[in-house]
């Protein structure tokens, strides 16, 4: 019999049967001691959640994508609050900067790093777009920082939101009184200080985002998350296997799937859910085919992480984890524009 646990808004009774779109029910729903970085950590429940919270994700993703008529799950979490996809280049944010920002326009190095970069300070497709409307193709041969100051700036003072919500982006303190105004500047000095060719010629992830993150108000989540998107485009191409740094989020996941036991071997954790899936699947009973048969990244690991906190919240709410966090914001609205599933041409799955 399914438990019903109530949500803690204390709005809704829900009724978790994960077995409905999952497949079989779980063959193995014991909590267990997995080995990782020499240490041997205890699993709470929301380390199963973590495999079936994937599991129907991708089975939503994969409904809805195929056109099927929604609703594309009959898990009331998923049904009522918003999450990414399981992988990260499926969501809506990194498919418009994949086809429309990486691979459209000039193919040269610093025209891909300008235009990815620039897109990343904000994040938003809407501050992308005010941006070309206003000044036509952005590229860095016709980069005018006063031309881009200023159309940001007439709509800051109009009341128009140019960042996005999804993380909190610092404001480097490069003497501007704005906060796009400094990132601007920011952009320029990456540029300016040959940043494109220093990318390219790295050895290896880490060493690509050490060189982010010597920038000013480039920390450790945001150095990945841009090295990640750059990697998309043509400029790299290093394994997504090859790196990885846990954030504010799956930290708390990390938490709750694993106890402080876990505290400083994150980034080996996040190693472990990717290498060992296939395992867990399996073990749990639980349908998960990829991406067009591409395996959970690290990156989409450390953010199913983040995903699977927010999750627990009400599926676990006797779980902590680090932040405190007992609610899920954002709710689930379907947004009119038509998703799009189309990925890197190097990774060869269309």
């Amino acid at each position: 019999m399914a438990p019903k646990l109530m949500d803690v808004s204390g709005e809704i009774a829900l009724d978790l049967d994960f077995g409905i779109d999952c497949g079989q029910f779980a063959a193995d729903d014991r909590e267990i001691d997995v080995m990782i970085a020499g240490r041997t950590l205890s699993t709470s429940p929301v380390f199963n959640t973590y495999w079936r919270f994937s599991a129907l994700r991708q089975q939503a993703y994969e409904s809805r994508i195929s056109g099927a008529p929604g609703p594309w799950t009959s898990d009331p979490i998923l049904r009522v609050h918003r999450f990414t996809n399981c992988y990260r280049a499926s969501d809506r944010v990194s498919q418009y900067l994949i086809n429309e920002v990486a691979y459209c326009g000039s193919q040269q190095r610093e025209e891909i790093a300008f235009r990815v970069l620039l897109f990343k300070f904000f994040n938003k497709i809407s501050t992308w777009q005010l941006l070309e409307r206003e000044l036509g193709p952005l590229t860095w041969e016709g980069f005018d920082l006063h031309a881009y100051d200023r159309v940001l700036s007439e709509a800051s003072r109009a009341g128009v939101t140019l960042y996005s919500a999804a993380y909190v982006m610092p404001a480097p303190n490069l003497g501007a009184v704005r906060k796009h105004t400094n990132h601007l500047r920011l952009l320029d000095a990456m540029m300016r200080s040959e940043l494109p060719k220093r990318l390219q010629d790295a050895t290896d992830m880490r060493t690509a985002f050490e060189l982010l993150k010597d920038y000013p108000g480039i920390g450790d989540f945001l150095a990945f998350q841009f090295l990640i998107d750059l990697n998309y485009s043509a400029l790299l191409d290093f394994d997504e296997m090859d790196f990885v740094v846990a954030g504010p989020g799956a930290r708390d996941g990390i938490r709750k799937c694993f106890g402080s036991a876990a505290n400083g071997i994150e980034s080996e954790v996040i190693r472990y859910m990717a290498q060992s899936q296939d395992e867990h699947f399996d073990r749990l009973g639980l349908r998960f085919d990829g991406l067009r048969g591409r395996p959970l990244q690290l990156i989409d690991c450390q953010n199913l992480f983040c995903e699977t906190d927010k999750y627990a919240r009400v599926a676990h709410p006797e779980v902590a984890g680090i932040s405190g966090r007992t609610r899920i914001k954002q709710k689930y609205r379907m947004l009119p524009a038509p998703l799009t599933a189309a990925f890197p041409p190097k990774w060869g799955i269309g």
